[in-house]
Parts: structure tokens; C-alpha cells; sequence
């Protein structure tokens, strides 16, 4: 899971799967012989068009479906337009910290990566 900063500004998408005007950091699953900083590159670079730069490792969680670890990185916006994947993306943008959208809960690792992002917990 990657949520990329462009100055004072999250990237945000909206799954089809999340509840109605829920948005989160973006997420995806390590191929066979990829590793953990070059998966949130092409799963960022796949979902919305964005290329990322200066990953940073946020926290863990367990997932229990399907049997999963989630990573969670900060990253930082270094060029693309947002074109979103049509087949995992609904919607994508980018949003001010005092004018976020609606965020997943406050259980999730997503949240919790937001909530520091907000919080200026967000590494440089």
C-alpha cells in the first residue's frame, strides 16, 4: 500500500469494491521475484498512471484475506497524470489535507497511514 505526496496534496482512489464515497491509499500484491519497493512502484505506475519516488515504510498489518501481510509506504509524487485503471480504479485525485474525502476506518492500516500523513507524521 503507497500513499503518494505532492506537496500538501494525498493520491486518493476509490475502489468499486470500498463502501459508497470511500477513498484510500492505493494497493496492490508482489509479483514472483519483485520486490516490496518495486511493487509499489508498478502498482502505482498501473493503477493510476503516477510514477513515485523516495519510498518510505510506514507499518505493517495481517490481512487475513487471502492470507496476507500489508506494507504501507509514504512516497513521494515525482510526474504523470492520473489516468486511472478502469479494471481496479473508479475514481482517483488528488486531495488537500483540510479536504480529504471520505477515508476507510480508523481499524485499517490505510487510515492509519492517512491519519499520519495528516498528522505531519509523513517522513520527507
Amino acid at each position: 500500500m503507497v500513499l503518494v505526496r505532492r506537496g500538501n496534496e494525498l493520491l486518493l482512489g476509490r475502489s468499486p469494491h470500498f463502501k459508497p464515497g470511500v477513498f484510500s491509499a492505493l494497493a496492490g500484491f508482489v509479483e514472483a521475484g519483485e520486490t516490496v519497493e518495486q511493487c509499489a512502484a508498478r502498482e502505482v505506475r498501473e493503477e493510476v498512471g503516477v510514477e513515485i519516488t523516495n519510498l518510505r515504510y510506514f507499518q505493517s498489518q495481517p490481512w487475513p484475506f487471502p492470507d496476507s501481510l500489508m506494507l504501507a509506504f509514504f512516497a513521494d509524487y515525482a510526474g504523470g497524470e492520473i489516468t486511472p485503471d478502469p479494471a481496479e480504479i473508479e475514481a482517483a485525485g488528488w486531495y488537500t489535507l483540510d479536504a480529504l474525502p471520505g477515508l476507510p476506518d480508523p481499524v485499517s492500516i490505510a487510515r492509519r497511514l492517512i491519519d499520519a500523513a495528516c498528522a505531519s507524521e509523513m517522513p520527507r
